[in-house]
């Protein structure tokens, strides 16, 4: 038996072992018009549930989905990074990123440039006491 008989050989019960699970791979998904109702309830449940119980945040929610349709693929796409990238910071780190944020709202494109250049220049204790100055807004609990 050659080296290359002995491999296949080792190799063929492998990939038959694993043929059953790629085979139950589900196939995509169809376009929201073809998809059931039963997948569309399953998609919009979520929401919902979170318009139902929030009647105060009803129109900040209406507001950022209508902001979101208006976005192109690659904005919302450093949207999705910059969530990613939030969700994974220190409580500490948050507050900074939020204290930033409110404070650059309000900017024009060169101002937050000077502001981001500024923070990067900053000590951590020059960070602490421009956000004790410059606190975040309150937010209300997800």
């Amino acid at each position: 038996m050659t080296m290359h008989t002995r491999s296949l050989s080792l190799l063929l019960p492998l990939l038959l072992a694993c043929a059953p699970a790629l085979a139950q791979q589900a196939p995509p998904l169809p376009d929201w018009d073809q998809l059931t109702p039963a997948q569309r309830e399953t998609l919009i449940a979520p929401m919902r549930d979170r318009w139902n119980a929030s009647p105060e945040r009803r129109q900040r929610m209406y507001e950022h989905a209508r902001g979101w349709q208006q976005m192109t693929p690659e904005q919302r796409e450093q949207a999705r990074r910059g969530m990613h990238r939030f969700e994974n910071m220190s409580p500490s780190q948050r507050r900074d990123a939020q204290a930033l944020f409110d404070k650059m709202r309000g900017m024009d494109k060169d101002q937050r440039q000077q502001l981001r250049d500024q923070w990067n220049k900053m000590s951590p204790e020059q960070r602490r006491q421009w956000v004790d100055a410059n606190p975040p807004a309150a937010r209300p609990s997800p």
